[in-house]
């Protein structure tokens, strides 16, 4: 058995598929058939769809239908409209192949209607699961080999990208997914979920996701401790029933964020959403008690609550009424959102949201499948025969069950519903005081803990600074005393400031002194303004009144810091340093901070007594920021997007749950707190964002010691027992955070030095010796592919961890180091970006003149290269010189993917240079020595002669462009006599005239079915015409229908072409 990547990882889960799990396997690499009777049934590589498959499952799931029938099936499955993206076209096709397809046709004289099904969910051994490597697959221009294709009744619903054990996933996504998405894109319209895998771990994602969100799979059941392995997801995902389970009632689209979003549950969330599925069905035995929801914050808990009653809905019966409770306005707004960005409810079309006890009953009454209310809804006691509704089913699921079920407001709900099931959700774990809390919902139903969401890498780790105790302004005591009085005093009122003055008046005085509040306020502006790069920040002050104080105090000190900054530019040490400088103080000057606090009666009176206008911030908060062009954004949405200048907001209590901001990475606190409420609020730092190492907790106000010990309970402990020290502490000191980034940087340092070159000699030298220096390093990064992608990986990781650690003094210690890699990377990125391949060739020699054939010209001091007249033998003499081969190599592979691209989109039949440029560069990867090097910058550059030469083809055709030339590529079959040739140059010419004026008399084309069949038509049409069509004895009907297809998809494809064409 060979080492390589098909044997250790494509395989090894082909085998499984097939030998552990059921699923056929076919190895298709250069040995499919094509046609009907072929390997798979494709007529042609362009197809995903394997019709035989299909047609065979839907009249087994659909028997005694007309042939009509299920052609129509396949025709709708088989067409996506050109101006649709894959998410849309995915997103359409999920909905048609999940719940069903709706087709016409004619029985008895009559026109009848009847949904298909696609597939048998309740019976996933009625379905054919089959299981494809290495198949060819071709697009508008290129033609791709995907590892493996998972098809399920002929459609391809999983998606496996393979590395060998030894590569790293993040290759996996980084090389070849989005090379996929951009060159076969319509292998993706019916895909459920990708995998990325390498034999021994393995992720799942969505098409939308970013590597970061792709997940591990680590258990088949919520008690297991869980392993990053790849059997372990593959058994997870992919046993036939779970599969089946996921792709029906595990995949959301979400359009809350301004655009589709597709989610597919994590392991956590599956397990989770079963067991509850599982509590439902078994409601009666539990009498109602469908249990506690507990899923850390930040793991996704709104999304599992829609995941939840979607597959309730779905599966149990659609007369199911959801109740979604919560006790505050803003959580209620946030959690509506979510239910409306995923289609699940829609206030403005159908009435779904309480503003009242009595709009609440009225809504029950009416059988809705959501309703969003407040828990304060039943404020009234309920008397016999006042019940708001005697159905048993509905469930009502309430966010952040502990704090909602306090007080008399629990007893109002169960006797308002008194047949109704209860479920719980919540971020943080039961308390031992949570009493009515169980004995409203029961015990857990599904837990997922702190740490377990940190290790599953669910949310990042979080780490603390304990800035009040170096500025010497916290108390533990008082601190002690505030927490308990806040705590209790927000369980019925938001207002704390009116509480804490009346009940604890000297210790409140103290935190919010002026002197006080000007201290933190000069170390937050530094603290930030030094963190300027990690992310958005969040300031939680005592009460509002504290929070408008401490905007103006912060809005002052940030102006006057970015002025003294500008001051020190003349500090700078050299040009790099300077331009970093000028970001951050522009960065600075264009940041906006905002106020967000609840409204209240009488509030502007209040401020007032204080010297404070609140009047500002409130109409901030209610219009939201001003576009240029006159448009608003609201201040939610604002702050979420990571690009917008809203960086610094500052809060007492809103958003500090259910308000999720995957940029805010670091949280300022002073505002004592404990247990639930404190654990929801530093958790807003936690959410998983790219180049994001970790949330920073920064406390003023000394809650280390409430801290660990709600810490105790949310590591994994029930709740039964509070306090003591298990060891457990997923905060990180500010030494660890510095010994990462040790780790991170002497990574790069072994890279480096493996391959004969010490970081160490670039930081050192000067002058004309600091610029050989990144000549070395750029040699030593430019090995081969491998060796490039793993330096880049690093570096990135270098980056993220220096950026967290800016504010620490041991930081300075690795700035020469971070410095020196940063250099190096930048300087590889613009070398891939301003490649030329007559530049390579200059820099070899000053002979190059002798090399290659040179234009003058005379008013120019500019040379013209024709590179596809290099004298390769003098070429060769000349890199044996160079001091910089694997550099150089480097810069001709960048030079050629650019061109490879562009001539692609030109002609897809171009394909042999892909080829051969794919054969060049895996052979350069095998071998390192001397003789492969030279070798391969030969290979490539006669390489980059004949594609010169390709792309002048057209007139030596006597063409006239390239597009023409791609027509008669397609058209042309082997063996044509002169004559035929010669038609077949004019057809193309005349055919493209044909379509350039179609184009010109429809607009978007291919926006409607109906254009978009007249386009195929006409290419038809032109093709099949005793005059003008391709010669009758060489092409036959079959040929004509292919070549159709092929051009059609040529010209649906390719929008530049489509421009090109029409004007």
């Amino acid at each position: 058995m060979s080492y390589s990547e098909d044997n250790l990882t494509q395989q090894t889960l082909s085998d499984y598929l097939s030998d552990e799990l059921g699923w056929e396997s076919v190895f298709a690499y250069n040995t499919e058939v094509l046609g009907t009777e072929g390997t798979l049934g494709r007529l042609s590589e362009h197809e995903v769809v394997l019709v035989r498959y299909l047609g065979e499952a839907l009249i087994k799931l659909n028997p005694g239908l007309p042939d009509e029938a299920y052609q129509s099936a396949v025709r709708q499955l088989s067409e996506a409209l050109g101006f649709q993206s894959i998410t849309q076209v995915n997103r359409d096709k999920y909905a048609l192949i999940r719940d069903g397809i709706t087709v016409s046709y004619h029985e008895d004289g009559e026109i009848k209607k009847q949904r298909l099904r696609v597939f048998d969910f309740d019976t996933p051994v009625n379905n054919h699961f089959l299981c494809v490597r290495e198949l060819w697959v071709r697009g508008s221009v290129h033609r791709r080999r995907p590892d493996l294709i998972g098809f399920v009744n002929g459609l391809p619903l999983l998606f496996v990208e393979c590395k060998r054990p030894d590569k790293n996933l993040r290759r996996a996504y980084d090389e070849n997914i989005s090379d996929y998405r951009d060159t076969i894109p319509h292998i993706f319209y019916f895909n459920a979920f990708l995998m990325l895998a390498n034999g021994i771990e393995a992720k799942i994602g969505s098409i939308t996701a970013q590597f970061e969100h792709f997940s591990d799979w680590k258990r088949l059941a919520e008690n297991e401790p869980g392993v990053v392995q790849m059997e372990t997801l593959v058994k997870g995902t992919c046993n036939k029933a779970n599969f089946l389970d996921i792709f029906e009632n595990f995949i959301l689209f979400d359009d809350s964020v301004g655009q589709t979003v597709k989610i597919v549950a994590r392991n956590h969330q599956y397990l989770g959403v079963n067991a509850a599925f599982e509590a439902v069905k078994d409601r009666e035995t539990r009498e109602g008690k469908l249990g506690v929801f507990w899923h850390t914050q930040g793991s996704g808990k709104s999304y599992s609550m829609a995941l939840f009653a979607k597959k309730v809905r779905r599966k149990l019966g659609g007369d199911f009424t959801f109740l979604v409770l919560t006790d505050r306005q803003d959580l209620d707004n946030q959690i509506y959102k979510t239910f409306a960005g995923v289609g699940l409810s829609d206030n403005d079309k159908d009435p779904c949201r309480a503003e009242s006890g009595a709009a609440l009953k009225d809504l029950l009454s009416q059988h809705k499948a959501f309703v969003f209310a407040l828990v304060q809804k039943f404020n009234q006691e309920i008397t016999k025969g006042g019940e708001y509704s005697g159905r048993s089913n509905i469930i009502v699921m309430t966010d952040e069950a502990h704090r909602t079920q306090y007080g008399t407001l629990a007893k109002n709900m169960r006797d308002a519903l008194p047949n109704a099931s209860f479920i719980g959700f919540t971020g943080t774990p039961l308390f031992s005081s949570d009493e009515i809390t169980r004995r409203v919902f029961g015990g857990y139903v599904s837990t997922y803990d702190f740490q377990r969401a940190i290790k599953d890498k669910a949310t990042l780790p979080l780490y603390y600074d304990a800035r009040g105790d170096k500025l010497s302004i916290t108390s533990e005591g008082l601190n002690e005393k505030l927490a308990e009085a806040i705590a209790e005093a927000e369980i019925d009122d938001a207002d704390v400031a009116a509480k804490l003055e009346n009940e604890l008046k000297k210790e409140y005085h103290v935190v919010t002194a002026q002197a006080r509040l000007e201290h933190i306020a000069q170390d937050f502006v530094k603290h930030y303004a030094t963190n300027w790069e990690t992310g958005k920040a969040m300031y939680v002050a005592i009460d509002k009144i504290t929070a408008v104080r401490m905007f103006d105090l912060i809005k002052e000190g940030w102006l006057a810091y970015a002025n003294e900054l500008e001051r020190e530019f003349n500090k700078a040490r050299d040009d790099q340093d300077l331009l970093i400088r000028k970001r951050q103080v522009e960065w600075m000057r264009e940041t906006e901070m905002a106020v967000i606090v609840s409204d209240e009666q009488g509030e502007i009176e209040r401020f007032k007594k204080w010297g404070l206008d609140i009047l500002p911030h409130r109409k901030l908060m209610k219009e939201g920021f001003l576009f240029d062009g006159g448009n608003r954004l609201d201040v939610d949405t604002a702050f979420k997007r990571e690009e917008h200048p809203f960086r610094i907001v500052i809060v007492c209590a809103m958003w500090l749950t259910g308000f999720d901001v995957p940029s805010l990475s670091t949280l300022y606190l002073d505002k004592p707190l404990q247990a639930h409420t404190l654990m929801q609020a530093i958790a807003r730092a936690n959410r998983v964002k790219e180049g994001k190492n970790n949330g920073l907790i920064v406390d003023y106000c000394g809650i280390l010691k409430n801290l660990r010990k709600a810490l105790a309970t949310f590591a994994g402990h029930t709740g039964e027992e509070v306090g003591g020290d298990d060891g457990t502490d997923p905060l990180h000191p500010e030494e660890e955070l510095i010994k990462e980034l040790a780790e991170a940087v002497q990574i790069i340092d072994d890279q480096l030095s493996s391959n004969g070159f010490k970081l160490g000699d670039l930081i050192k030298a000067n002058g004309f010796a600091k610029n050989k220096a990144l000549v070395d390093a750029k040699e030593a990064i430019n090995v081969d592919d491998e060796s490039r992608k793993r330096f880049e990986i690093s570096a990135r990781a270098v980056f993220s961890k220096y950026k967290a650690c800016l504010t620490f003094k041991g930081v300075e210690t690795y700035r020469a180091e971070y410095e020196a890699i940063n250099f190096i990377y930048k300087t590889l990125e613009e070398d891939r970006q301003k490649a030329d391949t007559s530049e390579i060739i200059q820099k070899l020699n000053a002979i190059v003149s002798e090399v290659v054939n040179v234009d003058a010209d005379l008013n120019s001091d500019d040379k013209i290269f024709d590179i596809s007249k290099i004298n390769f033998k003098l070429l060769h003499k000349e890199f044996e010189k160079s001091e910089h081969k694997n550099s150089d190599v480097q810069n001709i592979k960048d030079v050629i993917e650019k061109r490879l691209y562009k001539m692609l989109a030109e002609n897809p039949l171009r394909t042999d240079f892909q080829e051969r440029y794919d054969e060049i560069v895996a052979d350069y990867n095998k071998e390192k020595d001397k003789n492969t090097i030279e070798s391969t910058f030969e290979a490539l550059m006669r390489l980059a002669s004949e594609m010169t030469e390709e792309e002048y083809r057209h007139a030596e055709e006597g063409l006239e462009n390239e597009q023409q030339l791609a027509v008669f590529d397609m058209l042309r079959k082997p063996d044509l006599t002169k004559a035929d040739i010669k038609k077949i140059k004019t057809m193309s010419a005349e055919l493209l005239g044909e379509l350039r004026n179609y184009l010109k008399s429809v607009q978007d084309a291919f926006a409607k079915q109906s254009t978009s069949d007249g386009f195929r038509q006409k290419i038809y049409d032109f093709l099949y015409d005793d005059i003008t069509g391709l010669p009758v004895n060489t092409y036959t009907e079959e040929d004509i229908y292919l070549l159709t297809g092929e051009l059609y998809q040529y010209f649906k494809n390719n929008k530049s072409l489509q421009i090109l064409v029409s004007n």
